[in-house]
Protein backbone atom coordinates (compact mmCIF):
# COMPACT_ATOMS: atom_id res chain seq x y z
CA UNK A 1 0.00 0.00 0.00
CA UNK A 2 2.40 2.44 0.94
CA UNK A 3 4.64 1.84 -1.91
CA UNK A 4 1.35 2.40 -4.50
CA UNK A 5 0.12 5.14 -2.96
CA UNK A 6 4.09 6.93 -3.54
CA UNK A 7 3.54 6.21 -6.91
CA UNK A 8 0.12 7.82 -6.76
CA UNK A 9 1.73 10.90 -5.02
CA UNK A 10 4.38 11.17 -7.87
CA UNK A 11 2.33 10.93 -10.74
CA UNK A 12 0.06 13.44 -9.29
CA UNK A 13 2.48 15.74 -8.87
CA UNK A 14 4.06 15.77 -12.19
CA UNK A 15 0.54 16.60 -13.22
CA UNK A 16 -0.15 19.27 -10.67
CA UNK A 17 0.15 22.88 -10.64
CA UNK A 18 3.20 22.59 -8.52
CA UNK A 19 4.65 22.17 -11.64
CA UNK A 20 4.17 25.75 -12.57
CA UNK A 21 8.16 26.62 -12.75
CA UNK A 22 8.35 24.39 -16.08
CA UNK A 23 7.82 28.08 -18.11
CA UNK A 24 10.06 30.13 -16.09
CA UNK A 25 13.74 31.16 -17.13
CA UNK A 26 15.12 32.28 -13.43
CA UNK A 27 18.13 35.05 -14.19
CA UNK A 28 20.50 36.71 -12.32
CA UNK A 29 21.69 40.31 -13.64
CA UNK A 30 24.00 42.71 -10.97
CA UNK A 31 24.00 46.30 -10.98
CA UNK A 32 25.67 49.05 -9.11
CA UNK A 33 24.38 52.55 -8.60
CA UNK A 34 25.69 53.85 -5.81
CA UNK A 35 24.09 53.61 -2.38
CA UNK A 36 22.32 50.38 -3.25
CA UNK A 37 19.12 50.86 -0.97
CA UNK A 38 18.18 53.12 -3.76
CA UNK A 39 18.65 50.56 -6.39
CA UNK A 40 16.47 47.74 -5.04
CA UNK A 41 13.04 49.92 -5.57
CA UNK A 42 13.01 50.85 -9.22
CA UNK A 43 13.78 46.89 -10.17
CA UNK A 44 11.10 45.31 -7.58
CA UNK A 45 8.42 47.53 -9.13
CA UNK A 46 9.32 45.66 -12.61
CA UNK A 47 6.54 42.68 -13.37
CA UNK A 48 8.96 39.65 -13.55
CA UNK A 49 11.72 40.67 -11.37
CA UNK A 50 11.23 38.11 -8.17
CA UNK A 51 13.85 39.78 -5.88
CA UNK A 52 16.60 41.90 -5.16
CA UNK A 53 19.52 41.52 -2.70
CA UNK A 54 21.93 44.38 -1.77
CA UNK A 55 25.20 43.56 -1.55
CA UNK A 56 28.50 44.05 -2.54
CA UNK A 57 30.57 43.24 -5.84
CA UNK A 58 33.74 44.03 -8.41
CA UNK A 59 36.47 43.61 -5.19
CA UNK A 60 38.99 41.86 -3.87
CA UNK A 61 37.59 40.54 -0.57
CA UNK A 62 35.69 37.82 0.70
CA UNK A 63 32.98 38.84 2.53
CA UNK A 64 33.26 42.07 3.10
CA UNK A 65 31.19 43.68 6.09
CA UNK A 66 29.47 46.91 5.52
CA UNK A 67 32.27 48.87 7.17
CA UNK A 68 34.88 48.08 4.91
CA UNK A 69 33.34 48.59 1.79
CA UNK A 70 32.24 52.14 2.58
CA UNK A 71 35.16 52.65 3.70
CA UNK A 72 36.68 51.97 0.33
CA UNK A 73 38.95 49.68 1.32
CA UNK A 74 38.10 46.31 -0.48
CA UNK A 75 37.79 47.46 -3.80
CA UNK A 76 33.71 46.65 -3.91
CA UNK A 77 30.83 48.28 -5.11
CA UNK A 78 27.47 48.68 -3.70
CA UNK A 79 25.31 46.89 -5.74
CA UNK A 80 21.96 45.26 -6.41
CA UNK A 81 21.82 41.25 -7.87
CA UNK A 82 18.27 41.42 -9.43
CA UNK A 83 16.81 37.73 -9.59
CA UNK A 84 13.90 37.52 -12.30
CA UNK A 85 12.02 35.80 -14.59
CA UNK A 86 13.14 36.40 -18.37
CA UNK A 87 10.18 35.20 -19.97
CA UNK A 88 8.51 38.28 -17.98
CA UNK A 89 11.04 40.79 -18.65
CA UNK A 90 14.17 40.96 -20.07
CA UNK A 91 17.96 41.92 -19.80
CA UNK A 92 16.91 45.05 -22.06
CA UNK A 93 14.57 45.93 -20.19
CA UNK A 94 16.98 45.51 -16.63
CA UNK A 95 19.66 47.87 -18.89
CA UNK A 96 16.73 50.52 -19.35
CA UNK A 97 16.09 50.66 -15.65
CA UNK A 98 19.44 50.86 -14.57
CA UNK A 99 20.91 53.49 -16.91
CA UNK A 100 17.42 55.83 -15.40
CA UNK A 101 18.59 55.15 -11.65
CA UNK A 102 22.43 56.38 -12.03
CA UNK A 103 24.65 59.37 -13.20
CA UNK A 104 26.52 58.12 -16.18
CA UNK A 105 28.97 60.48 -16.13
CA UNK A 106 29.90 60.21 -12.63
CA UNK A 107 33.58 58.69 -11.92
CA UNK A 108 33.67 56.91 -9.28
CA UNK A 109 31.06 58.46 -7.54
CA UNK A 110 27.10 58.73 -7.52
CA UNK A 111 25.29 61.73 -6.34
CA UNK A 112 26.55 62.67 -2.65
CA UNK A 113 28.11 59.51 -2.25
CA UNK A 114 32.00 59.44 -2.88
CA UNK A 115 34.54 56.36 -3.59
CA UNK A 116 34.91 53.90 -6.09
CA UNK A 117 31.97 51.79 -3.95
CA UNK A 118 30.02 54.04 -5.61
CA UNK A 119 30.31 53.96 -8.45
CA UNK A 120 28.33 52.84 -11.41
CA UNK A 121 28.70 49.13 -13.34
CA UNK A 122 26.98 46.67 -14.47
CA UNK A 123 28.65 43.30 -13.92
CA UNK A 124 27.76 40.63 -16.58
CA UNK A 125 27.11 37.26 -16.13
CA UNK A 126 27.14 36.06 -19.37
CA UNK A 127 28.49 37.04 -22.99
CA UNK A 128 24.67 37.76 -24.21
CA UNK A 129 24.53 40.49 -21.17
CA UNK A 130 28.42 41.86 -21.84
CA UNK A 131 27.23 42.52 -25.49
CA UNK A 132 23.63 43.78 -24.49
CA UNK A 133 25.79 46.17 -21.44
CA UNK A 134 27.83 47.18 -24.20
CA UNK A 135 25.87 48.03 -26.74
CA UNK A 136 23.64 50.20 -24.12
CA UNK A 137 26.90 51.93 -22.81
CA UNK A 138 27.21 52.97 -26.80
CA UNK A 139 23.59 54.78 -26.75
CA UNK A 140 23.70 56.27 -23.77
CA UNK A 141 27.35 58.00 -24.42
CA UNK A 142 25.45 58.87 -28.07
CA UNK A 143 22.43 60.22 -26.14
CA UNK A 144 23.66 62.24 -23.64
CA UNK A 145 27.05 63.04 -26.15
CA UNK A 146 29.33 63.15 -23.03
CA UNK A 147 31.82 60.52 -21.09
CA UNK A 148 30.51 57.95 -19.64
CA UNK A 149 32.08 56.57 -16.76
CA UNK A 150 29.94 53.25 -16.42
CA UNK A 151 31.80 49.95 -15.69
CA UNK A 152 31.45 46.88 -17.68
CA UNK A 153 32.61 43.70 -16.75
CA UNK A 154 32.71 40.49 -15.32
CA UNK A 155 30.99 39.60 -12.30
CA UNK A 156 33.36 38.14 -10.21
CA UNK A 157 31.55 37.71 -6.71
CA UNK A 158 28.71 39.03 -5.22
CA UNK A 159 28.35 39.31 -1.52
CA UNK A 160 24.76 39.55 0.20
CA UNK A 161 24.87 43.02 2.61
CA UNK A 162 23.77 42.53 6.14
CA UNK A 163 20.30 41.85 6.94
CA UNK A 164 19.27 45.71 7.97
CA UNK A 165 20.37 46.84 4.18
CA UNK A 166 17.66 44.79 2.84
CA UNK A 167 14.49 46.29 1.76
CA UNK A 168 15.56 49.02 3.13
CA UNK A 169 13.16 51.36 1.41
CA UNK A 170 10.16 48.92 2.63
CA UNK A 171 11.85 48.84 6.26
CA UNK A 172 12.74 52.65 6.85
CA UNK A 173 10.49 54.39 4.13
CA UNK A 174 11.14 57.97 6.19
CA UNK A 175 14.80 57.77 6.61
CA UNK A 176 15.42 56.34 2.95
CA UNK A 177 13.22 59.09 1.56
CA UNK A 178 15.45 61.70 3.03
CA UNK A 179 18.44 60.32 2.40
CA UNK A 180 17.15 60.13 -1.73
CA UNK A 181 16.08 64.25 -1.38
CA UNK A 182 19.09 65.44 0.48
CA UNK A 183 21.72 63.62 -1.75
CA UNK A 184 20.25 65.35 -4.51
CA UNK A 185 19.16 61.80 -6.41
CA UNK A 186 15.83 62.29 -7.63
CA UNK A 187 17.04 66.01 -8.65
CA UNK A 188 20.11 64.85 -10.97
CA UNK A 189 18.56 62.43 -12.56
CA UNK A 190 15.44 64.09 -13.42
CA UNK A 191 18.41 67.24 -15.10
CA UNK A 192 19.72 63.58 -16.56
CA UNK A 193 16.74 61.89 -18.22
CA UNK A 194 14.23 64.41 -17.71
CA UNK A 195 10.62 63.48 -15.92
Amino acid sequence: MGKLFAIFIIFWLSFSPVTYAQGVNIQKATFAGGCFWCMEKPFDDLNGVISTTSGYSGGNVANPTYKQVSAGNTSHAESVQVEYDATKVSYDKLLQVFWKNVDPTAKNRQFCDVGDQYRSAIFYQNDKQKKLAEQSRLEIKAKLKTEVFTEISALKNFYPAEEYHQDYYKKNSLLYKYYRYRCGRDQRLEEIWGQ
